[in-house]
């Protein structure tokens, strides 16, 4: 059972998962609407950053067990890692599960299972099902044959780091949502050629909302630390001290404060339970809309500084002014700057007329979204020696020391304490 998968989206959690499945001896095709992400792995390299991930690509490319393409093929299983962002108006947007369960749906037999993974709103799984079953009326789904039908179908929510992917991947115990029981039981069979740890079987539905109720835990815990960040600013106390004594406490434990949330999980997924349950998703959506007030909260400290220099200069301009944002991913140590509050930061400054230095050690060159003249990719010493106001905006490693290299006439702004 299972011996070819087929992995749809090769992103941060498909090109990892398409990868491991191969490498434990199953064959895997991976599809992705990119020629040029399909390329670079079919070269046997890898377009993302995460660790031990370029070796396992390239030893399963080159014993022929991962291959690339842009359609699907013939597969016992497809599993759908596809984006599944929110609208203008924060409500989801499953257009990307769509086009790939359609894409999918020719190349089903009888006797296939299809996953899906992408983290999605309560319902999607079953949206899912509806969608292949109008494309192959041929065929018969869980929703009218149960466990009797043709194909089945499962929601298994990844759970993962990034940075971390490869081991959590293994290790981390995984929920099995499946429509049936059937589909459940054969989740379950194909997940354990590669996760160590326990598959919890549950239904669709409670999968779904498992992976959003994590993730607005979070989401929720960040929004007291950031929350307290900005109160202790009002008051001059140092918010860093002020959360280690408190977390000394032996049934406390605060988390540390930040430039705001980001990433493909935390800053989404509150949304679609707020989304599916408007009235009685208030703490939620409050912690939402706290982690997305924060850049704004850290930028106006930026704009503060900047002003200072400038009342006391009065022969300089805006224009004239340096601003280093020291950090541009959502999170510390990795290239992933997707939903990422840093690079909302940075834009911002472009945005009042500043130059501004980008320092970013994990990426080569600015995405699209922050092409602006005004703002430079430059390495870390050049922004400490020519900024006027340095923002440290991400806890990445490379900036560790960073305090004691700043000359005394430049301001500091860490809202991170890298202090």
């Amino acid at each position: 059972m299972f011996d070819r998968i087929s992995m749809i989206g090769l992103g941060y959690i498909g090109l990892p998962t398409a990868a491991l499945f191969a490498a434990r001896g199953t064959k895997v095709i991976g599809v992705d609407v990119s020629q040029h992400v399909v390329d670079i792995i079919n070269a046997g390299k890898i377009h993302i950053v995460e660790p031990e991930l370029d070796g396992i690509v390239h030893k399963a490319v080159t014993d022929g067990m991962l291959h690339a393409s842009l359609t699907p093929e013939a597969a016992d299983a497809f599993i759908i890692a596809v984006p599944t962002p929110f609208t203008e108006d924060r409500q989801p947007d499953l257009s990307y599960i769509e086009s790939a369960a359609k894409m999918i749906a020719p190349a089903l037999k009888e006797g296939d299972l299809v996953i899906l993974e992408s983290t999605s709103p309560i319902g999607a799984t079953e949206q899912m099902a509806d969608w292949l079953a109008e494309v192959r009326p041929d065929l018969s789904f869980p929703q009218t044959h149960g466990n009797d039908a043709d194909i089945q179908v499962a929601h298994c929510p990844e759970r993962v780091l990034p940075g971390h992917v490869v081991r959590e991947l293994v290790e981390n115990d995984r929920i099995i949502g499946g429509m049936t029981a059937r589909a459940s039981e054969m989740a379950v069979a194909m997940y354990k050629k590669v996760v160590q740890g326990d598959c919890v079987v549950t239904n669709a539905r409670t999968a779904e909302m498992c992976k959003l109720a994590e993730n607005s835990s979070r989401d929720v815990q960040i929004a007291f630390a950031n929350e307290l960040s900005i109160i202790s600013s009002k008051f001059d106390i140092d918010v860093w001290e002020l959360i280690s004594l408190a977390n000394r406490h032996p049934r406390v434990n605060i988390l540390q404060p930040g430039a705001g949330v980001g990433g493909h999980c935390i800053a989404v997924d509150p949304w679609f339970i707020v989304a599916s349950a408007p009235e009685e998703s208030r703490l939620i959506e409050t912690a939402r809309q706290v982690n997305d007030s924060k850049p704004e909260w850290v930028f106006q400290q930026g704009v503060r500084a900047v002003t200072e220099i400038l009342s006391s200069s009065p022969e300089r301009s805006m224009a004239d002014m340096k601003v280093a944002c020291l950090g541009l991913a959502f999170k510390p140590d990795i290239d992933d700057l997707r939903e990422s509050p840093a690079l909302q930061i940075t834009r911002k400054f472009a945005q009042l007329g500043c130059r501004v230095l980008a320092v970013e050690p994990h990426i080569a060159e600015l995405p699209a979204k922050a092409a602006d003249p005004r703002i430079e990719l430059t390495d870390l010493d050049v922004a400490i020696s020519e900024a006027d106001v340095i923002c440290v905006l991400v806890r990445h490693s490379a900036f560790t020391g960073l305090a004691a290299r700043v000359p005394a006439e430049t301001q500091l702004i860490d809202v991170v304490g890298l202090q």
